[in-house]
């Protein structure tokens, strides 16, 4: 019997990430508890900070980024969960595709994930923290994909180690906290420079720490990835 030729890298990236996003469209399901969980975090900020509209303003770019870190968490852990039932992983390993397509597809989905939920969220954002998004629109689109990819990448991997143990729930975050430090900082800062305007043009030095992490970790999935996935 001959074995099917092998399908090419990012076409069996694409086909997968299809997949992921019409599990998703159809369930909504991880979607609808990433919104409200984010609302509700946004609105515990304003409510443990009282009626400071200064802070709240001053800090606004900080705690919408927060709010996205808390939620990744879930959303990256059940992307994997879906895989390990009824041992659907051991089949997409089975197939005549490169492993590597299995973390593109993954991180892709994760990063468009986020990234719906941050253009959901900045509004919200706008709305209870009386903030203006002082240097337009592209900017800040800029500052969410770089941050949600920044957040993905590293994300993904952790969640597919992860994703076997026990208490995944806990060991994600303890995994992925402490290594986006860099970039979560810089997306605070970033968004901040966004909102309240950018005299000194520092904005572009952030962006250049966020391309730097995302191309190391972006990297560094896309080369261990069939590792971690091993039995």
């Amino acid at each position: 019997m001959k074995r099917p030729a092998p399908i090419g890298l990012f076409r069996a990236a694409f086909v997968l990430l299809g997949k992921d996003l019409l599990i998703e469209w159809r369930t909504r399901a991880r979607l609808n508890a990433l919104v409200f969980f984010s609302l509700s975090t946004l609105l515990l900020f304003s409510f443990a900070l009282g009626p400071d509209t200064k802070l709240l303003e001053r800090n606004a770019g900080g705690y919408l980024w927060l709010a996205i870190l808390f939620a990744s968490t879930l959303s990256m852990g059940e992307s994997f969960r879906i895989e390990y039932e009824n041992a659907c992983l051991d089949g997409l390993r089975l197939a005549p595709a490169d492993a590597r397509a299995i973390f593109l597809a993954k991180a892709m989905g994760n990063t468009l994930l986020l990234v719906a939920l941050g253009g959901l969220l900045i509004p919200v954002m706008v709305a209870l923290y009386g903030v203006k998004v002082v240097l337009g629109v592209g900017p800040l689109l800029a500052t969410l994909a770089l941050g949600c990819m920044a957040l993905a990448a590293p994300g993904t991997v952790y969640a597919a180690i992860a994703s076997n143990a026990r208490a995944r729930d806990v060991l994600l975050p303890l995994l992925l906290f402490p290594l986006i430090v860099p970039a979560l900082l810089a997306s605070a800062k970033a968004m901040m420079l966004v909102l309240q305007g950018d005299p000194m043009n520092q904005l572009n030095s952030w962006f250049g720490l966020l391309g730097g992490f995302n191309l190391i970790y972006w990297g560094l999935g896309f080369a261990l990835f069939p590792r971690v996935i091993e039995d």
